[in-house]
């Protein structure tokens, strides 16, 4: 890069001016995109969500959610506002987690993604007017993705799995209440691994960080299951204290 002067600089910035453009620089610009990594959860299964794309390049292909910012917005405003035209949701909590720059990512042009991810209840999405255009899909059903959002699905799986051990990841993607088989499989299905059933149980109950919503009948069948809900309060105290959970 060369080295300029001041004396240089304010002639650039005021032949911009004159010339009634906003910025001044006489390299080449990349484009920046925002993407958006959905993640829900049915019972059983993590899943994504998805748009088909209906313009070139990779038309008909599927990707995640996302689209170019413009020059008043920020990365994650950019992400909400094209999370709302393509699906429908609103009002999600986006948390940015990797940008990704391979100079030959995108075959229009030199563009940066920032991605973001959000964990979402299924319940919660109502999808937009298009009901072709956006699909939630298992991890296993996800079919060949557009660009590289391959890659960047398996980077947003990896960020999944780092944070589950700090957080109680099931506070977005579980209902309100739930049984404690629906946890364990949730666990499961993000780690790819399975538990012991009893020592899933134990752990979880010592933490504390579930209630009960209410004691079982005393002449309810021992197969009703015991309904559970998160303690957010018990939560943030261990947080504060360093939580991290171990398997």
């Amino acid at each position: 890069m060369e080295n300029y002067s001041l004396e240089k600089v304010q002639q650039i910035t005021d032949n911009s001016q004159g010339s009634n453009s906003q910025y001044c620089y006489k390299y080449p610009h990349p484009a920046v995109t925002s993407d958006c990594i959905i993640f829900g959860y049915d019972g059983i299964n993590i899943k994504v969500l998805l748009i088909q794309r209906g313009i070139e390049p990779y038309k008909g292909s599927w990707a995640f959610p996302g689209g170019f910012m413009n020059m008043n917005e920020t990365a994650e405003q950019c992400a909400r506002r094209e999370l709302e035209e393509e699906t429908g949701l609103k009002n999600v909590a986006v948390e940015q987690f990797y940008a990704f720059t391979d100079v030959n990512r995108d075959p229009r042009e030199r563009v940066i993604t920032i991605a973001h991810y959000a964990l979402v209840r299924l319940s919660e999405v109502k999808g937009n007017d298009d009901a072709d255009a956006a699909q939630w899909f298992t991890l296993d059903e996800v079919p060949s993705l557009a660009f590289d959002h391959d890659l960047i699905l398996r980077k947003a799986m990896n960020k999944l799995k780092e944070r589950i051990c700090f957080e109680p990841v099931g506070f977005e993607l579980l209902p309100e209440t739930f049984k404690m088989s629906e946890l364990q499989n949730l666990y499961e299905a993000i780690l790819g691994i399975k538990f012991d059933r009893r020592n899933f149980y134990n752990k979880m109950n010592k933490l504390g960080i579930l209630t009960e919503v209410e004691e079982r009948a005393k002449d309810a069948s021992r197969r009703t299951p015991i309904m559970y809900r998160f303690n957010a309060e018990k939560y943030a105290e261990l947080k504060s204290k360093g939580f991290r959970l171990e398997f």
